[in-house]
């Protein structure tokens, strides 16, 4: 019996001894960053102005730069530095803008054996998809290369409303969310689904064909419509209210 406890009692200190290197992994016991040599803290400061810009930065040398094909060349608007009262917005609250004036154009594509020239001309106004184009630094300012398909329209005021939607793109303002269930219970602003439905303000002029022509969009202005729920761009009026824009092809139904 005795034998036995002795050799229970080796068996229990070669254990901790095996993994006493653990202790560190106590989780009431703190790890000072500093101990680390390639860690310190005067090593960990230099990584705070670490910054990773997406954006290509064009040489000062070059002067010009002229899109390709159905490419765009937009300046991209300034982000808005304060609220409607006057508050300064610090850089990460500021939203990205969407829209920008055109300075250069490509000399348009081949459809079928016709040629099809952009558009677009320089100095005009417009918005484009969120995600679209590659952002470049060009003679100090933020650009954005883009194909012309990606701009969803000319927008010359500032209301979302005057948007005139390009190709095949559709703008609607959505109809008001559901101020109650069907038992009659009244819904916070978080419990209200966001509609999918809306009435068609503007639609572009369509889509060419294999012979060049534009082919026409099957809804109008003054539709009332069911469009997909996650499709298109989000923007908000002047007057407070929503409107989307999106591709046709994204409207699912007409309704009457």
């Amino acid at each position: 019996m005795a034998a036995a406890q002795l050799t229970s009692a080796a068996s229990s200190i070669a254990a901790a001894n095996r993994f006493a290197s653990f202790d560190g992994l106590r989780a009431t016991q703190s790890v000072n960053i500093a101990s680390f040599s390639p860690l310190k803290r005067s090593s960990l400061r230099s990584f705070r102005g670490l910054v990773v810009k997406a954006a290509t930065a064009v040489a000062p040398k070059y002067t010009t730069l002229k899109p390709l094909g159905d490419r765009v060349l937009v300046k991209i608007k300034t982000a808005e530095e304060k609220t409607t009262g006057g508050i300064l917005l610090p850089t990460t609250a500021q939203s990205k803008p969407q829209g920008g004036e055109v300075v250069a154009v490509g000399e348009g594509r081949t459809i079928g054996k016709n040629k099809v020239e952009i558009s677009l001309e320089n100095g005009t106004q417009v918005v484009y998809s969120k995600y679209a184009g590659t952002e470049v630094e060009f003679n100090g300012t933020s650009h954005l290369i883009l194909k012309e398909d990606d701009i969803v329209g000319i927008l010359e005021t500032d209301d979302i409303k005057d948007l005139k939607p390009l190709n095949d793109r559709v703008l609607i303002k959505l109809a008001e969310a559901e101020e109650k269930t069907a038992g009659g219970l009244y819904l916070t602003d978080a419990s209200k689904e966001k509609p999918s439905i809306g009435t068609v303000v503007a639609v572009g002029p369509g889509l060419f064909d294999e012979e060049g022509n534009r082919k026409p969009l099957s809804v109008s202005a003054g539709n009332t419509v069911l469009y997909s729920k996650y499709a298109g761009n989000d923007f908000k009026g002047s007057d407070g209210s929503d409107y989307i824009a999106l591709r046709a092809s994204d409207v699912m139904a007409v309704l009457s």
